[in-house]
């Protein structure tokens, strides 16, 4: 690993994570060796439970920012902290510097992508399908007094605006596989604050 650093001819080990090889450079081999195995595990064993069902999820912002705290704070035990140049102090990394060096996409941007590829999924089923059924369908009786809560079908027009879709009708959209699946990649690749 110590490649990575003096440029050798050795090619990484593979992680997403590592693209931007020169920001690892500060750390030594071992370390960065113990960076790899822990995103590994991050990417393999954390996020698949904690996102489990995300797709049917209703956020709130107050969610999502637990959701952005609960990342950042795995990320710093990661990847520690780090030598103040001018100081010679110890400090934590800033949220900028840890996502410099995390390069895969936040765990909010996983979460939308998710959530309108279900979607996409979803609208395109059949009318004999319980899913479709859920979506499309208006329940019976009263609304309880006060601001309404948040539906999950907001969500999916919140996501959409953010892509760049001011379409009304997303079922239809979602009828064209193509176009539906650019709005995905949009999202994943969106920077969400």
């Amino acid at each position: 690993m110590a490649s990575l650093c003096e440029g050798g001819n050795e090619p990484p080990r593979s992680l997403k994570a590592i693209a931007l090889q020169e920001d690892f450079c500060e750390f030594n081999s071992r370390q960065t060796e113990k960076i790899i195995l822990f995103i590994s595990a991050i990417t393999s064993r954390i996020l698949p439970v904690l996102l489990y069902g995300c797709e049917t999820w209703t956020l709130t912002l107050r969610e999502e920012l637990r959701l952005r705290v609960f990342e950042n704070k795995v990320l710093r035990k990661i990847f520690g902290a780090k030598r103040d140049e001018v100081t010679g102090e110890w400090r934590k990394l800033h949220n900028t510097e840890l996502h410099a060096l995390y390069s895969s996409p936040n765990i909010i941007r996983n979460l939308k992508s998710r959530r309108l590829r279900w979607a996409g999924h979803v609208a395109r089923m059949g009318e004999s399908r319980n899913a479709y059924r859920v979506l499309v369908g208006r329940p019976e009786g009263k609304r309880p007094l006060g601001r309404p809560r948040r539906r999950w079908e907001d969500n999916i027009k919140m996501d959409l605006r953010e892509v760049g879709c001011d379409d009304r009708d997303w079922i239809n959209l979602a009828q064209d596989r193509d176009r539906w699946r650019a709005y995905v990649r949009a999202a994943m690749n969106l920077r969400v604050p």
